[in-house]
C-alpha cells in the first residue's frame, strides 16, 4: 500500500459532489431545556415512538465506541449488516466500471450486492485448506478493483484466517479492505478494529444478531477511519435505524457481563459438539471454526439434511458452496438444543 492513502481516490465522483439530505433532527442542537417539536411533521400525541429516532444514533454510538475504545466519528450504524454492505458499494464502486474481489466459499450476500450494485465480482478460491491465497488475490486486482471482501472468521468454513496472510492484503492492496468480523466474539483472535489507526483502508463490519443475540432488531455496525465514515454518512437514509431498535440495542451493549457469559457459554458448547461430532460414523471430517458454528463433511450432505429435517432440526446445507461438497453447517444452539442433535445423529449412524 502507498503510504500516503487518499479515500478521495476511492469515492464515486457523484457521491464526491453529492449534498446529503439534512432532515429535521439534524438541523439543530438542543439548548437542555423541554423542546417543543413542530418541525418533522410528527404526530404530536406521545405513545414512545410517535416521533422520528436519532437520527445519527448518539447514544448507541456513544456505547459502541467506549466498548471498542473508538471515536463515535468512527461508528456507522445500519439496518443490518447487509445495510452496511451495501453503503460500502454505493459509496465506492462505479456500477459497469468498478470490480471487487470476493474468496469463496464465502458470506453470499457480497455476490448478491454486487449483482443488485452492476458491479463485477471476481472471485478468488480459498486453498483446499480454506485459507487465503494471497498471490492468487494479489494477482487477480486489476487498476479497477475498489473492494476486497473478507470474511473473518469465515462463513461457511468458520476458521479464521492468519493475521499475517490478512496483513499482506492491506499493504499490498491500494483500494478498500472489508473484513466483516460477525462472528469474531467466539474467535480467540484479535479483531482488525485494532488497527484502525495503522491502516486507514481497512473497513471492518460487526453486528448484533450473533453474539449479542438480537438477530430480530436488525443492526450492523461499521467501524473505520472518520473520513471514510464520513463519505457513507452522506448517502446514509436518514432514519434508518429505527427507535426500539435503538432503545433495545443500547440495553443489550451495556450488559457486558451478561454478553460475556452468554459468549463462554457458547464456546463451552461449540467444543462439546465437536467432540460428539467427531463420534458420528458417517461425519467424515470436522473442521475447525473460530465462529459460534461447526462445519463437517459427511458421506451424503443431501441425504443426511434431509433426514434432519424430517427429524425436526434445521440446519444448513453447504455442499453447494465451492470446496464444500457433501458439508452441513451446524449453529450452536442451547444445552438440550445440541444434545438433541447429537442423539438424532446417532440414531442416523446406525
Amino acid at each position: 500500500m502507498n503510504k500516503i492513502f487518499n479515500i478521495q481516490n476511492l469515492v464515486r465522483a457523484n457521491v464526491q459532489k453529492l449534498k446529503p439530505y439534512s432532515s429535521a433532527r439534524d438541523e439543530y442542537k438542543a439548548n437542555g431545556t423541554d423542546m417543543v417539536f413542530l418541525d418533522a411533521n410528527e404526530n404530536p400525541f406521545e405513545n414512545g415512538i410517535n416521533r422520528y429516532p436519532d437520527p445519527q444514533q448518539r447514544d448507541l454510538k456513544l456505547a459502541l465506541a467506549k466498548l471498542k475504545n473508538l471515536k463515535t466519528e468512527q461508528v456507522l450504524l445500519g439496518n443490518g449488516s447487509d445495510e452496511v454492505l451495501d453503503l460500502i458499494f454505493r459509496a465506492f464502486c462505479e456500477p459497469q466500471i468498478d470490480n471487487i474481489l470476493t474468496l469463496p466459499p464465502t458470506y453470499g450476500m457480497y455476490n448478491v450486492l454486487a449483482g443488485i450494485n452492476n458491479v463485477e465480482n471476481k472471485e478468488v478460491l480459498l486453498t483446499v485448506d480454506y485459507e487465503l491465497d494471497i498471490k492468487s488475490i494479489l494477482n487477480a486486482v486489476t487498476e479497477t478493483t475498489k473492494l476486497i471482501f473478507i470474511c473473518n472468521p469465515n462463513n461457511p468454513t468458520g476458521n479464521a484466517f492468519d493475521a499475517r496472510s490478512i496483513k499482506t492484503l492491506i499493504e499490498n492492496f491500494n483500494g478498500i479492505i472489508v473484513i466483516d468480523e460477525a462472528y469474531i466474539d467466539f474467535s480467540s483472535y484479535e479483531s482488525w478494529i485494532n488497527f484502525l489507526d495503522i491502516y486507514p483502508n481497512i473497513i471492518i463490519t460487526q453486528t448484533l444478531s450473533k453474539a449479542y443475540g438480537m438477530a430480530g432488531v436488525r443492526l450492523g455496525v461499521c467501524y473505520a477511519s472518520a473520513e471514510i465514515i464520513s463519505v457513507l454518512n452522506k448517502i446514509k437514509p436518514p432514519y434508518n435505524v429505527n427507535e426500539l431498535t435503538q432503545q433495545k440495542a443500547l440495553e443489550r451493549v451495556l450488559a457486558v457481563d451478561e454478553v460475556f457469559n452468554e459468549v463462554e457459554t457458547i464456546i463451552t458448547e461449540r467444543e462439546k459438539m465437536i467432540s460428539n461430532l467427531g463420534q458420528i460414523g458417517f461425519i467424515e471430517k470436522v473442521y475447525t471454526t473460530d465462529a459460534n458454528f461447526v462445519l463437517v463433511k459427511v458421506d451424503d450432505a443431501t441425504k443426511r439434511y434431509n433426514q434432519l429435517l424430517e427429524k425436526g432440526i434445521v440446519i444448513r446445507n453447504r455442499t453447494n458452496q465451492p470446496l464444500c461438497e457433501n458439508t452441513l453447517r451446524f449453529t450452536v444452539g442451547t444445552k438440550q438444543e445440541n444434545k438433541k442433535l447429537i442423539e438424532v445423529l446417532q440414531t442416523l449412524d446406525k
